[in-house]
């Protein structure tokens, strides 16, 4: 049931296409490929002494999305990509990008590290929080409009996103915490 209304939605989607977003999605997709805008982000927020704890922990929540997420969950599920699975309005001869190298969709990588990232900028700092939610939001869409996730791949990873979120700023205040109170034990 849940995924014929997977297939209810992700076809209604593709009722919308068009030049442009066909010419468009590719290249919001390829953003969110192995989390590069994110990790490239983290890595421009380490220079600056003021969002370096936001830099450290997408890091880590890209880390921990990656392994428990990619590497595991997905080989745990195993759910195969629309394009293959029964019922699929479009097989991979149609896709507009070439198929995905990973075979399984359950949980998408995209949306994991993009939401993760996301949902930690908005925690220390919103004015770069909300363009990376938008960002977020296009680059999951992406993923549905090219047909290579299901809206519940999208949403599962929306969902364990935030968790990772949330551990890794609870990972990052922790180290602070410790490296603060070292600093006050070393000057008394």
């Amino acid at each position: 049931m849940i995924t014929q209304i997977d297939f209810y939605i992700l076809n209604a989607i593709q009722g919308i296409r068009c030049g442009f977003l066909d010419f468009i999605m590719p290249y919001i997709t390829f953003l969110g490929s192995g989390g590069a805008i994110w990790i490239i982000t983290s890595i421009i927020l380490l220079f600056f002494r003021k969002t370096r704890k936001a830099g450290i922990a997408v890091i880590i929540a890209l880390v921990l999305g990656w392994v428990l997420s990619t590497v595991l969950l997905k080989n745990i599920v195993a759910r195969e990509r629309p394009f293959n699975t029964a019922g699929a309005l479009l097989d991979e001869a149609s896709l507009l990008i070439g198929a995905p190298s990973g075979r399984f969709s359950f949980p998408s990588g995209h949306a994991l590290s993009s939401f993760s990232a996301a949902a930690v900028l908005l925690f220390y700092d919103r004015r770069i929080g909300l363009p990376a939610l938008f960002l977020a939001v296009l680059i999951a869409f992406s993923r549905l409009y090219l047909y290579v996730h299901f809206p519940t791949d999208i949403l599962g990873g929306a969902v364990l996103s935030v968790v990772f979120a949330f551990a890794a700023i609870f990972i990052v205040n922790l180290i602070w915490r410790k490296k603060d109170e070292r600093k006050l034990s070393d000057n008394t």
